[in-house]
Parts: structure tokens; sequence; C-alpha cells
């Protein structure tokens, strides 16, 4: 009889790779820190996506958020940036290389503040990209002072209390006419994996405001982000599934109202709704309502708020070449002679 230990047997997604091929590097973050389960919600994305590394670009700009493309997907590319400028450098990224898959990893400042501009933009030009904001309403590099998602009237852990208005950013994404948007908390994997697989695949902008407590400065009581309040005020406005459209998935629902969304790649987004909130993600005046209404009971609504499957891309608006401009050679490059001359005819 043997007695060696049975190995179990590998896991592998539909382009044959492991769970460790979207693996990164130790974390350097506060352990506990919401932010390093929002990375292993990333991996676990784009493993069941079957999306290779090589085929990823992580984007990001500065803070504890932005230190997080370290922790997942080593054999990806990564571009760390300047303070709120991730937006801008994600747009030059996306319309020469076409092909990339944009992974932006962002924070409630790095968003909402400095960077507000640059976010505001990208929407408008509906780049495509998975735009994610790591938001724990504080500057946690900089010993935890209010940032512009603060609630009014929450409380730091000195005892200072916020005087201003909250920035909200799925409303302010929606008010600028992003083509998917949606809210989850980093400890709901069930939610937030399927909303991240979804977001990667979505033709346009995909924002996810993630509510990520920062346990340093900023989970304690009076904090309106700390994991007991969030816990305490979470409503979920759907349970979220997505099915593969090469793979057959069986998903088992509990009995109620469903929507399914077809998304242009072919996959589908498979929603049901709970009864006690009624929202139709295909109204963007709906949403902004539900938002607003959310804000007077102090109700934190997560979920898929809005999508547009039908929207085009900034590199469709564009009209760019299938391929990625940073690989055309010369001979793509160069114009015909009749071709050059109808562009001077336009001189004459």
């Amino acid at each position: 009889m043997s007695t060696e230990t049975p190995v179990a047997p590998k896991t592998t997604n539909k382009i044959g790779l492991e769970k460790k091929d979207y693996a990164g590097g130790p974390s350097t973050l506060c352990t506990g820190c919401g932010h390093d389960s929002i990375s292993a919600h990333i991996m676990n994305a784009t493993f069941l996506n079957g999306t290779h590394p090589h085929d990823i670009a992580k984007m990001s700009g500065i803070g504890c958020s932005s230190k997080t493309p370290a922790y997942y997907i080593s054999k990806s590319f990564g571009f760390n940036s300047m303070h709120g400028r991730m937006a801008p450098i994600s747009t030059g990224a996306k319309v020469v290389n076409g092909q990339m898959k944009l992974i932006g990893m962002s924070g409630d400042g790095d968003t909402a503040s400095i960077g507000l501009g640059g976010f505001a933009h990208l929407i408008r030009r509906n780049v495509e990209m998975c735009y994610l904001v790591a938001n724990n309403g504080v500057y946690g590099l900089t010993k935890g002072q209010f940032s512009a998602t603060a609630d009014k009237g929450a409380k730091q852990k000195n005892g200072a209390y916020n005087p201003f208005d909250t920035i909200d950013i799925c409303s302010l994404a929606l008010d600028l006419g992003c083509t998917f948007v949606a809210r989850s908390f980093s400890g709901d994997a069930k939610q937030l994996v399927p909303l991240l697989q979804a977001a990667m695949k979505h033709k346009g902008t995909a924002v996810i405001d993630i509510i990520s407590p920062c346990i340093t400065f900023n989970n304690h009581d009076g904090s309106t982000k700390s994991y007991t309040y969030v816990r305490e005020h979470d409503i979920s406005l759907q349970e979220l599934g997505i099915i593969q459209p090469m793979d057959e998935i069986k998903v088992d629902y509990a009995e109620g109202e469903r929507q399914a969304v077809q998304l242009p790649d072919g996959s589908t987004l498979t929603l049901k709704k709970l009864a006690k909130q009624e929202l139709d993600i295909t109204d963007r005046y709906a949403a902004m309502r539900l938002l607003n209404e959310s804000k007077k009971t102090n109700d934190i609504l997560t979920g898929l708020f809005y999508i547009d499957s039908k929207s085009e891309s900034l590199n469709d608006t564009l009209n760019m070449v299938d391929g990625s401009l940073a690989f055309l050679n010369e001979k793509e490059l160069r114009p015909t002679k009749a071709q050059w001359n109808e562009i001077l005819s336009d001189f004459v």
C-alpha cells in the first residue's frame, strides 16, 4: 500500500493556465487591508475569464491602491503613473495598443481629487478599460486625512469630523455618461468577482467603486467606510453571475425576477433582482435617482447600477485599425500614391 500523499489535480482555465499564473508579488500593505482582497478578486476574475497575462496592462497612479498592481498578475505589463494621471496615460496606451486589456487601479484621492479632470475625460471618450476605485475615504499614505469621497459628518480616528459633502463616484460616473457603473465591497467575493469579469469584457469604460476599509486610519466607530458600518448598511441590488460564451456553466439561482444583458463579446451577464429594490440597469436616470435616494437613508447600495452594451469605445469612434498602432510596419503606414494625392488635394 502506498503511503504517499495524493497530489491534488491541477485546475486550468480555458487557455490552459493555472491560478498561480495570475499571482503577483507579496503585499507590503497593512495586514487585513481591503485592497489585498481586491487584488485576490482581480486574479480570480482574470483566471476565470481566461485572459492571458501577456494581453493585460495594469495601470495605476499614486496611493495605497496604486501600489497593488505589484501584487497581482506579475506576468502582465504595469505602468505606475504620476498622481492623478492614470486616466490620460491609459487613454494613450489604449489608442496605441488597442488589443491590450487595461485594468486601471485607482483610489478615491487619485480619482476624485487630483485626478478628477482626467477621470471625467476618460469617461467622456469611453476608453475601453476596467477602471477600479479602491475607496476607503482617507489618504492612507499621508496619515489618514479625509478624501473627497468621505461622507459628510464622518469621524476621523483623531476625533475630527468631515464638514464637506461627499463626491459619489457612481453618481458622478453616471452623470458623465459612463457606460458601465457598479459598486461593491472588497470583502464580497461573490458579488465583486462576476462584476470584475463583466467589466473586463465591456466595450467601453467600466467603473467599479469598491468600498475598501483602511484598517489603520478608517476602521473605527464614526467612520462610514469601516468594515462594521459597511456590513450593517450594505444593500445588494442583485445576485450576479457571468456565463462564458464558450463554456456551459449551470447557475443555480433562487426564485425571483431575472434580467439577462448581452455583452458585445457574446457573454451574458445574468441578474436576479431583489424584491426590495427595483432597478432597470439600462436606465441611467433611474440609477441616479436610486443613488440619490440612498443618501437620505445612509444605505450603501452595491451591485450593477447601469450598463450600455451598445456604446462605441474610443477606438471605435476614432475608426482605428484592427491591429495595434505600436506594431504597424513601414509598409502599412505609408499611403499609396493615390491616397497621397487625395490628401494633397484637400490643401489645394
